[in-house]
């Protein structure tokens, strides 16, 4: 599957010399590798924003409840 953005990728890159085009290949592969890595860090953090959420809750009334100076 090619969209019209990945054509014209392909195109730009067949007017470079080829060590240009290994140079963008490099870069691509890195940048694409750091998409990947944002995108699987988010579906995580989705997973588990709920359970954060109440993990930061439960921590915070802990803290009021110790320092509730009434019960000292």
């Amino acid at each position: 599957m090619s969209s019209a953005a990945i054509t014209t990728v392909v195109k730009m890159m067949e007017s470079l010399p080829i060590e240009v085009q290994n140079q963008v290949v490099d870069h691509l592969r890195d940048y694409i590798n750091d998409m990947q890595d944002e995108i699987q860090w988010s579906e995580s953090f989705q997973r588990t924003q709920q359970k954060l959420i109440a993990a930061a809750q439960r921590a915070k009334q802990e803290i009021a409840e110790a320092l509730d100076y009434d019960k000292l």
